[in-house]
């Protein structure tokens, strides 16, 4: 076991005036399996590249292990996959390779099939394998589940559960909660690190953020008290001192002097009372500035009289004339909240795109109710150009209300600013979503919406589908998520 060291990180991007991580320190041991979270746009892509040397920094990083970043950049695709893994990881045994082959549940036939004709989820174990085979590495797994089927992702889990020395980046709460041991939170002000995984975390930052919270409420009372108390002595003192030249001509010298004292001996006691409030809004400052606001999303769906909204009955879709699914029969009607899962390419996405009207061709029956409204989030982003003004006009959405609602899933004033094509991932899925909340329609066909989405935003997206209680259908692999939100499961199963 060796440690990784992080000392004073401070990194900006050129040209901007804020810092992303300003004098942040902490180490790691290289057997920890850390999960790391954030807010979207709060740099956990960006740590990692700054732990690979990519980015100039002030600060210093200390290490004697060799970093690897996942996913691994494969030139010449068209090559056996075999042919990678002996690029990557150029001094293992073909057995080794097949064990570890084994503890993914693939089968060693892939290593003999072109890479690039390899599903997604094949291609990510080869690349994993291949990196975990190098030897004396640690492992920067960026967000390895992103569009990945249940049964891929439990493989995965059972795979990473045996290993040790990687920072995994996933926004998949129950994924986190099966491999870790550590956290690493991103913050507003720093960088933290727990023992234990993500449900721990969150137990322990609720305690934090609640108690943050009591104590910042009580300390504003006792400021408010202080101040009005502090403000009336002084006011006393004054009054006390004025009298003592208002005494008659009988007045004593001692008279004066008892008032001069009383008047001494409160103007004391409001300095003290001062000093208590100046001790309090230094301790009330030192509160609150971790704690990320989930604010309540808004959704209000279209009523509509017609039941059911869609029918379909032995449906099947088919490519080249071939049906790549068995027969599927089901009925949405108002409420429903619906997944539709199954193994990656099987059809899912085209599901959705046939009930919103894309020409796809199918077998048979498939009635959607007519003057329907949908509200449709698809699973790519690459469409999306412009601000996010132009965005909302294109879009003929109330740009106020958009803009609100990603306010609260954590935009900042800095990120209304920019071009669409320079966010990141998780920020492009969150405009989708916004678009879509921010739309009244009768019914709600979201296509892996949580894909690069954070698990807060998450959390908030869950909230406001079980508040609202919209009419929704939707592909996706976030099993907590499915089983929090969903009534209604349709599985696809292949021919």
């Amino acid at each position: 076991m060796s440690q990784i060291n992080v000392n004073n990180l401070t990194f900006r991007y050129e040209g901007s005036i804020n810092n992303v991580f300003e004098d942040v320190s902490f180490h790691i041991d290289t057997d920890w399996k850390l999960g790391l979270i954030g807010r979207n746009g709060k740099g956990k892509t960006t740590f990692l590249k700054l732990l690979l040397g990519e980015y100039e920094y002030k600060g210093k990083i200390s290490k004697n292990v060799e970093f690897d970043y996942f996913p691994y950049e494969v030139k010449e695709k068209q090559r056996m996959a075999i042919e990678i893994v002996n690029e990557i990881a150029p001094n293992v045994e073909d057995w080794e390779i097949i064990k570890e082959l084994n503890m993914l549940n693939a089968d060693a036939e892939i290593l003999y099939r072109n890479f690039n004709l390899l599903s997604g989820g094949e291609q990510i174990k080869i690349l994993l394998i291949s990196l975990f085979l190098k030897g004396n590495n640690f492992l920067l797994i960026d967000e390895p589940t992103n569009h990945l089927d249940i049964e891929t992702r439990n493989n995965l889990v059972c795979y990473l559960e045996k290993k040790k020395g990687f920072i995994l980046v996933s926004h998949d709460r129950e994924f986190l909660d099966k491999v870790v041991d550590h956290i690493i939170s991103i913050n507003n002000t720093n960088i933290e690190i727990q023992q234990g995984n993500f449900s721990s975390w969150k137990e322990n930052k609720d305690r934090q953020d609640n108690f943050e919270l009591a104590q910042n409420e009580k300390l504003q009372k006792d400021i408010n008290r202080l101040e009005i108390a502090s403000k009336n002595t002084a006011n006393w003192s004054n009054k006390i001192e004025k009298s003592k030249y208002n005494t008659t001509n009988s007045g004593s010298s001692i008279d004066r002097g008892y008032v001069g004292h009383q008047s001494a001996k409160m103007m004391k006691k409001s300095k003290v009372m001062e000093k208590r409030i100046e001790k309090s809004i230094e301790q009330k400052s030192n509160l609150l500035h971790n704690i990320d606001r989930s604010d309540d999303l808004k959704i209000v769906p279209l009523e509509v009289r017609k039941n059911p909204l869609i029918i379909a009955n032995d449906l099947q879709i088919q490519y080249d004339d071939k049906t790549i699914f068995n027969k599927v029969s089901f009925e949405i009607k108002n409420g429903d909240r619906v997944a539709i899962v199954g193994k990656n390419g099987i059809g899912k996405s085209s599901i959705l795109k046939l009930i919103i009207g894309d020409k796809i061709n199918y077998v048979g029956n498939l009635k959607v109710a007519n003057d329907l409204k949908i509200s449709y989030v698809s699973q790519t982003t690459e469409h999306l150009k412009g601000n996010l003004k132009e965005f909302a006009r294109e879009n003929k959405i109330d740009e106020s209300i958009f803009k609100a609602m990603l306010s609260k899933m954590g935009f900042s004033n800095i990120d209304f600013e920019k071009e669409i094509s320079r966010m990141s991932e998780g920020q492009k899925k969150k405009i989708l979503i916004a678009k879509s909340i921010s739309e009244q329609a009768h019914i709600y066909i979201w296509d892996e919406p949580l894909n690069y989405i954070d698990i807060l935003t998450r959390i908030q997206i869950e909230e406001v589908i079980l508040k609202y209680k919209p009419t929704i259908i939707l592909v996706e692999h976030d099993e907590m998520f499915i089983k929090n939100v969903v009534n209604k499961v349709i599985c696809i199963e292949n021919t």
